[in-house]
């Protein structure tokens, strides 16, 4: 198997899955499930130390001006966001009519109610959580370039070669059989098919709505860095599928990170890039959520307007934890609307998160770029420095 590649392999995990997961018991399944549970506990331990294990060392790296690099990848992080949404936005106002004209709404439930349960779960807490482990690898990035802490500087690289060591000889060659234990659970559950089969319209545009925004974001890293855009998008397949296979940025941090820097990624850019583009690049999502949205309120006979919901849009772009809460608060959203938002939600999330994870390689050819041309510029002041004045 070290022979196939990753790609081949996720796609065997999948169709194996979704095979096994129509014909085999639920206690076959249930053995997968239980691996699953105890592998996604591991993940959760890991993925705090692999933020800081990667972004610390790569703002460190990045020297003089990391803090504005920061601030630049958190600003092109939200207006690619914001601009999903207007773009999910704009589609539905223009096509949902249509589309859902005679469509009614179904008590669908939760799908993840219908997966089945491991034997046991052995738990693995995290050490600390998400937000912690950002707010920490800045401080500590940061503080690197400050104050020029050189023992600090090489522990965080001997901690990146530890994390780098666990993902290469754990983590990446689990992955296929997680991801072949979660289709075949999702193929016995069957739920999502059913609300598939009812909202197949609105996906099939969601869907569509994702690879256009993929489309530009590549377009405008391939223009920035001179490549073709197509061939950045399959270098990236790989982690494609293993967010869609994972439903987790998080966890599709490992093949995310290889493949970025198959791109050409500068390695300082990708480590810090990548985790945290992992966190709160959610383009894919964005589109998910506010195409999903607009769908309920247009069949419960409400009227889109901008006024409603840029502001959504605008809080879903900070704040995408809490999203049921907009829902209610600003949208308007009864119980059932909320029920029926969470069973859409679940069932397309996959593609969402895979569109988030997929995204993550063109924010970093941008910071990437960005570099480049502030090295540039340092390299011409320096040798201005050194002409010698004539006369």
């Amino acid at each position: 198997m070290k022979k196939v590649g990753l790609l081949s392999r996720i796609i065997i995990a999948i169709l194996l899955g979704i095979g096994l997961g129509m014909i085999a018991p639920d206690w076959f399944i249930r053995i997968f499930a239980t691996f699953n549970g105890i592998f996604e506990s591991f993940l959760s331990f890991c993925i705090p130390l692999i933020i800081v294990g990667f972004i610390v060392p790569g703002i460190g790296e990045l020297g003089r001006g990391a803090g504005r690099m920061v601030g630049l990848t958190a600003i092109i992080v939200y207006a690619s966001t914001i601009g999903a949404g207007m773009l999910a936005y704009g589609t539905a106002e223009l096509t949902f009519d249509s589309l859902l004209s005679g469509a009614s709404l179904v008590n669908s439930g939760n799908p993840a109610e219908k997966l089945l349960k491991g034997y046991f779960l052995l738990e693995m807490p995290p050490l600390f959580d998400i937000m912690t482990a950002l707010i920490l690898a800045f401080m500590l990035g940061i503080g690197i370039t400050v104050v020029q802490a050189k023992t600090l500087m090489s522990a965080s690289v001997e901690l990146k070669g530890i994390i780098s060591k666990v993902i290469s000889t754990m983590i990446v060659p689990l992955l296929p059989f997680h991801i072949a234990g979660i289709f075949m659970n999702m193929t016995q559950a069957g739920t999502v098919a059913t609300i598939l089969q009812v909202f197949i319209k609105v996906f099939a545009v969601i869907l569509c709505l994702h690879i256009i925004s993929l489309l530009l974001q590549y377009s405008i890293a391939g223009a920035l860095n001179k490549r073709n855009p197509f061939k950045m998008l399959r270098t990236m397949l790989p982690a494609y599928l293993t967010a869609l296979g994972t439903q987790s940025s998080a966890v599709t941090i490992p093949v995310t990170l290889q493949q970025t820097k198959k791109l050409g990624t500068d390695e300082e850019v990708a480590d810090f890039v990548v985790p945290l583009c992992a966190t709160i690049h959610i383009t894919g999502s964005t589109i998910t959520i506010t195409s999903v949205a607009a769908a309920i309120l247009m069949l419960n006979g409400h009227m889109l307007t901008l006024e409603q919901m840029f502001p959504f849009i605008l809080m879903l772009g900070v704040t995408m934890i809490a999203a049921l809460g907009l829902f209610q608060s600003m949208l308007g959203f009864d119980a059932a609307m909320i029920s029926l938002a969470i069973a859409l939600y679940v069932a397309q999330d996959s593609f969402g998160t895979a569109a988030n994870v997929t995204g993550d390689g063109a924010i970093a050819q941008i910071i990437h770029y960005f570099k480049n041309k502030s090295k540039q510029k340092d390299r011409l002041r320096l040798q201005e420095k050194s002409v010698p004045v004539q006369g």
